[in-house]
């Protein structure tokens, strides 16, 4: 990847760790596991949740539809109610992992996931797909903040980054690889084989429950857990850290490129360009290929926040020329627009592991160290809540009105991560109260 022009450097407001030689090699793998024993386990347990996840998600939605008989747009809006419950979720659950420990708190998650999934196969009205729908989803991205947290504790400080862009690989290893068997039940299409799929998704979530408290603290998590220093401003006071807002807010917007992906190009594809409807895969694929070959590379690059800061603001940029090249597939012949759309996936892909990456720095060195728990919680809050809105944002701008649309997305994303810069600023302006982030 080429490496991006120079911005104004930024001042932290503590000293930024630097890496060891050895630090460096923590997430370079002996045979096929990372050496760094932590990432080892959380590895493991990476691999186990995504191959559940993977088997699930091309399948979830036609279970309650086409075996348990809910209408369509029943199960969409029980899905959409679910999700609110899991972002407004995402905080309270980060002030448990502060309070109880991330680890604990992550186990009594994902167990309330594992069972609540299970609970589908008892569904038999819209009234238990509601209650069952509500505690998975619920639970699961209440868990996403929370697990934020659980990498600060375990992971090492210098190659957190790096660390996490390694387990985002082997999650799209593992989801692809689960994608396999979940379209061979799909195309059984017998209640067994649904039944199936719901319990070993279940399994993906309660064998990491078990697991996740036998992950080794990293040396910093255990000086800063005996240290035991108050958070100036109370426990919630991440809800209330306006330039950590923002910066959530602006990563947010970011984040709704991944809906783009998954939902507004295919529809895209489909209703307004001449390309077959295969290009929807063929996209997808040259997006895990990619992510899976270059995320440890880019995260390497913006493991600090100056260069972290100019990650997002060039994810920001390609992700508008990627909104132009997708507008411009529309009045192509369908080799031409099979071509524009893979070239825009391309652009995408490279803005999507560039703003992966910034946002995990981000995330955690513009946070309180002591309360990381409900820091990643706002943080994975606003993702969730990203995700939620892109559907709709991308169907209501794209889908609805074309290249004017597209415009209007282009726009949007240059301008958050433009805007990245000067709110870092203004958190490192305002973070002496936080201490020295780790």
């Amino acid at each position: 990847m080429t490496t991006t022009p120079s911005m104004s450097p930024e001042s932290s407001p503590g000293p930024t760790p630097t890496s060891s030689p050895a630090s460096k090699g923590a997430t370079r793998a002996a045979g096929l596991l990372p050496v760094d024993p932590g990432l080892r386990r959380a590895t493991l347990l990476t691999v186990l949740n995504s191959l559940g996840n993977g088997l699930y998600f091309p399948l979830g939605a036609l279970y309650f539809t086409r075996i348990v008989g809910l209408d369509a747009t029943s199960v969409g809006l029980g899905m959409t109610v679910a999700g609110l419950v899991g972002v407004a979720a995402g905080v309270p659950a980060g002030r448990a992992a502060d309070r109880w420990g991330a680890r604990q708190t992550g186990a009594v998650l994902w167990a309330g996931t594992g069972f609540a999934t299970a609970a589908y196969t008892l569904v038999h009205s819209y009234a238990g797909f509601l209650v069952a729908v509500v505690c998975a989803t619920g639970l699961q991205m209440a868990s996403r903040g929370v697990q934020g947290a659980i990498y600060a504790d375990v992971l090492p400080a210098a190659t957190r980054v790096e660390a996490r862009a390694y387990l985002r690989m082997v999650t799209n290893v593992g989801m692809g690889v689960g994608g396999v068997f979940g379209a061979i039940a799909l195309q059984l299409d017998t209640r067994g084989a649904y039944v199936t799929v719901i319990v070993v998704n279940s399994v993906s979530f309660l064998a990491p429950a078990l697991l996740v408290r036998r992950l080794p603290l990293a040396p910093h998590a255990v000086e800063r857990a005996s240290a035991a220093a108050p958070v100036e401003g109370g426990p919630w006071r991440a809800v209330r850290d306006l330039p950590f807002l923002s910066v959530t807010v602006l990563n947010a917007v970011l984040v709704v490129q991944y809906t783009m992906a998954e939902v507004g190009l295919p529809l895209w594809i489909v209703e307004r360009t001449e390309a077959p409807r295969w290009t929807a895969a063929l996209l997808m694929i040259v997006n895990c290929v990619l992510v899976a070959v270059l995320q440890v590379r880019v995260a390497r690059r913006a493991s600090q926040v100056p260069s972290a800061v100019r990650a997002m603001g060039w994810s920001g940029l390609l992700l508008a020329a990627a909104c132009a090249v997708y507008a411009v597939s529309a009045g192509l012949s369908p080799v031409w627009a099979v071509l524009a759309l893979t070239v825009g996936a391309v652009v995408q892909v490279l803005a999507e592991v560039l703003s992966a990456a910034g946002g995990w720095t981000l995330g955690y060195e513009l946070a309180d160290a002591r309360a990381h728990g409900v820091y990643q919680g706002v943080f994975g809050a606003g993702m969730s809540a990203g995700m939620m809105a892109g559907p709709a944002l991308v169907t209501v701008t794209a889908i609805q009105h074309g290249a004017l649309g597209w415009a209007v997305l282009g726009v949007l994303f240059a301008t958050a991560g433009l805007a990245v810069a000067p709110a870092v600023r203004w958190a490192q302006r305002g973070g002496q109260w936080r201490g020295e982030p780790v």
